[in-house]
């Protein structure tokens, strides 16, 4: 399964392009301060205990000390009593300093990560739907749970150690100094033969974490696209197949974190080894140094301890930079998917305020209107279209599949934007009002009613999220729906599961019909509303749509004839232009398209058993 990452238009791709070429630690530590910084007190509070930690553990050296010199190899059990003693008070002070590090700094990731959740989850809903043509929507939940949560334990764990280690390896450092000159610069000619493995793997690590992180939502949307058409998968025998492929997106996800997790393994195996083998050398020398006298065992215990911290502070620092490595994947991720602009703007209003409602009788006029989708510019779905919905009145869209119907919705409410020519909403171009406003006074019943994973009251009101329960039982009593809805095990309080799947076909479209007359729109846009209903029911909604259709300008998209026969007006398109428009008879006359379909759908009803 290919993997796909950009955007459709170049802006996007210029951006997500240079993100990920350029992108290292320092710049993903720099993207990551525009989510801590409002958090500059608790950053500090960290800071303080991560400096405090640090400097009672590298204390603790100089208790060694006084323990080996004045207890251990002394005569005074009084002294032994004393050195015991400082090593008991900065344990316990150690313990206190590394109770609020800890606290602080696990706040901090948690913190940082709900936020960045939010902010991409906030961009996500006002992204184009372009982006959603060529970006699979399990691989951008990968990136909204998965690489959050890896930096999650980057920022809360990883980069606090980090920072401890790094303080504990320059505060050893300085204290080796003091205690033997000769043997500090032996740990200096090491420290750099501990860290090249660390610079020369790093950028291979980095590559393959992403590289991992990628094939990780691979398996992530595999797994979802499957799930969602489960039906489709069992009706077709589909299982084993599924099964089978499944395995090799999860064994091609494995292969690519082996790669990584043997490179992050060797490259801590290799600077343990380091570690323990300058370790070793020092004991050597020191060990040597205090049988001659030239210095005394507490000294050589107090060097064995720095050195051990300073050896243990490079190998925590090598463990980390390789999650870190990991971080920067992630980070990437996100920043592209922060990047995109969309290229239509998002409402200006508050999402929950009050948007004002258009001062018009919404006449919609369709000016030489020219579009092509993102994803296949080559082919027009519109094509120099001039069309006019005379304000209050109904028009009916017929045509062959292919012919742009639905593609004039998506217009009209500015999922797209054409590409030539205009749409004006009682003169004025839509693409001057804000959308919020705009979509404010528009409600869509369409093909495959879109339904939450909530009650009925949520999903009903989705459009007047103020209504009343009694405007919610009304409205679902003109689309024919209240009686339904009382038989469901909770009533109105009832789950309908994932995308409605507790509810039949003709129930959703009844439900998404409630929704719209709650609404109360200017523009009604019907896309096959009545398609999924039985006959009895598709009369009492024929009902309910006329009394709603009253008053409003009303967009119909039908492939059944004899459901928009009511319709003010006809336009007959076909690849994107308008060929005819009039009245059922006028077009019967005067259209050889409309003609053929009429035909072809009237001969059919009076004769049902011709093939």
């Amino acid at each position: 399964m290919s993997h796909q990452t950009e955007a459709a238009d170049p802006s996007v791709q210029a951006a997500s392009a240079s993100s990920a070429a350029s992108m290292n630690a320092r710049q993903m530590m720099a993207a990551l301060w525009q989510f801590m910084r409002p958090y500059k007190k608790t950053l500090f509070g960290a800071a303080v205990a991560l400096v405090f930690t640090a400097g009672v553990t590298l204390a603790i050296g100089q208790g060694v000390r006084l323990l080996v010199d004045k207890g251990l190899t002394g005569d005074s059990s009084a002294a032994l009593g004393q050195a015991v003693l400082v090593l008991m008070v900065l344990a316990v002070l150690m313990a206190i300093g590394t109770y609020a590090r800890h606290y602080l700094v696990s706040w901090m990731g948690e913190r940082v990560v709900a936020d960045l959740r939010k902010a991409v989850f906030d961009h996500i809903v006002t992204l184009h739907p372009s982006y959603f043509e060529t970006n699979r929507s399990g691989e951008i939940m990968s990136r909204l749970t998965t690489d959050t949560t890896l930096l999650q334990h980057i920022i809360g764990t990883s980069f606090s150690m980090a920072l401890r280690s790094g303080l504990m390896f320059v505060g050893a450092l300085v204290l080796l100094l003091f205690t033997n000159l000769k043997l500090s610069l032996m740990v200096l000619v090491g420290v750099p033969l501990v860290l090249l493995p660390i610079v020369l793997y790093g950028r291979r690590v980095r590559k393959l974490s992403k590289a991992s992180q990628d094939s990780i939502a691979d398996v992530g949307s595999y797994a979802g696209e499957i799930i969602q058409h489960i039906k489709t998968v069992q009706s077709y025998t589909r299982e084993q197949h599924e099964q089978q492929a499944f395995s090799a997106e999860v064994e091609t996800a494995f292969d690519v974190a082996k790669q990584r997790v043997r490179q992050r393994s060797l490259l801590i195996a290799v600077v343990i080894l380091l570690m323990f083998g300058a370790v070793s050398a020092l004991l050597w020398v020191g060990g040597n140094d205090m049988i001659a006298g030239r210095m005394s065992s507490g000294d050589l215990a107090a060097f064995v301890f720095y050195a051990i911290m300073m050896g243990s502070a490079v190998a925590t620092i090598s463990e980390v930079y390789g999650e870190l490595q990991r971080a920067t994947g992630a980070t990437e991720r996100l920043v592209d998917l922060l990047n995109v602009q969309a290229e239509i703007p998002a409402s200006s209003n508050p999402v929950d305020s009050e948007l004002p409602a258009i001062d018009t009788e919404a006449e919609l006029v369709f000016d030489r209107v020219a579009f092509s989708y993102p994803s296949r510019l080559d082919r027009p779905a519109i094509d120099g279209l001039d069309l006019t919905v005379a304000a209050g009145k109904s028009l009916a869209l017929v045509g062959p599949s292919g012919a742009g119907k639905s593609t004039l919705l998506e217009l009209l409410q500015r999922f797209y934007d054409p590409s030539g020519g205009r749409i004006t909403l009682d003169g004025v171009d839509i693409r001057d009002l804000d959308t919020g406003t705009l979509r404010r006074q528009i409600a869509v019943v369409p093909q495959q009613p879109a339904l939450f994973t909530a009650d009925v009251w949520y999903n009903i009101r989705y459009g007047k999220p103020d209504a009343t329960d009694a405007e919610v039982i009304a409205a679902a009593k003109a689309a024919h729906a209240h009686e339904f809805i009382e038989q469901l095990p909770d009533g109105y309080n009832s789950h309908l599961g994932e995308q409605g799947t507790r509810l039949s076909g003709g129930q959703k479209q009844r439900i998404a019909i409630a929704r719209a007359i709650l609404k109360d729109p200017k523009i009604l846009l019907l896309d096959e509303a009545t398609s999924a209903l039985d006959a009895e029911s598709e009369y009492h909604v024929q009902q309910a749509l006329e009394a709603l259709m009253k008053n409003r300008t009303t967009i119909i998209i039908a492939h059944r004839l004899a459901t928009i026969l009511h319709a003010d007006s006809i336009a007959v398109l076909d690849r994107g232009q308008l060929v005819a428009q009039g009245t059922h008879g006028e077009l019967i006359a005067a259209s050889p398209l409309y003609k053929r379909l009429a035909e072809l759908q009237f001969q059919d009803v009076e004769a049902p058993g011709r093939a």
